[in-house]
């Protein structure tokens, strides 16, 4: 296993970090429109989104830290846009980051199936979870809306986040883009 990275390891995963930093200005725009509509633990069933980069990194570039720094890039660029939780983003970022990288540390990153995914996505998720209770909720959720909120944001991570990126990177794989990384040169039968 290769684990220096190259200088198109660091571009492709700072690409992936500012499209998704797009993608979270959207949708810090949609959690916020949700929060007179639902009751605040039920938004954690959207919340996997945010946690897509710590997935996606590891996937494709397959090197240890491609999930932090992916994550942590994202929130950064996502700061500097404006996000409306200010810099503390990047502090949430950190922490799903590490979250994700466990889920393919686990297997000293040699394992990029669908099961690390769903692992990563929900300690993401976890991590997350974590952040999110001692610094927004602790005093606004009750302990039942506590593990309600905990329960749908690791599930919404192993699934948004786990299988979302899973299935992103075998579709980017399929167009050829990834063929510089191990991840694209796995070529998969239909």
């Amino acid at each position: 296993m290769q684990t220096r990275w190259r200088t198109v390891d660091i571009v492709v995963a700072s690409i992936i970090a500012v499209a998704f930093a797009g993608v979270f200005y959207a949708w810090n725009n949609l959690w916020t429109a949700l929060e007179n509509g639902f009751a605040l633990p039920w938004r954690a069933v959207i919340y996997g989104v945010w946690l897509v980069p710590a997935v996606l990194g590891p996937l494709v570039i397959r090197k240890p830290g491609a999930g932090l720094f992916t994550e942590l890039v994202a929130a950064i660029v996502s700061a500097l846009f404006g996000s409306a939780w200010g810099l503390s983003v990047i502090v949430s970022g950190l922490v799903q980051g590490i979250g994700g990288e466990f889920g393919f540390a686990a297997t000293g990153y040699r394992s990029y199936k669908l099961g690390n995914a769903l692992i990563a996505g929900g300690l993401a998720g976890a991590g997350a979870t974590l952040f999110d209770l001692s610094t927004y909720y602790s005093d606004v959720f009750t302990t039942g809306q506590k593990w309600t909120y905990a329960a749908l944001v690791v599930l919404s991570g192993a699934v948004i986040a786990g299988a979302g990126s899973w299935a992103l990177q075998r579709a980017l794989s399929k167009t050829g883009v990834l063929d510089r990384f191990p991840s694209g040169r796995e070529r998969v039968a239909v």
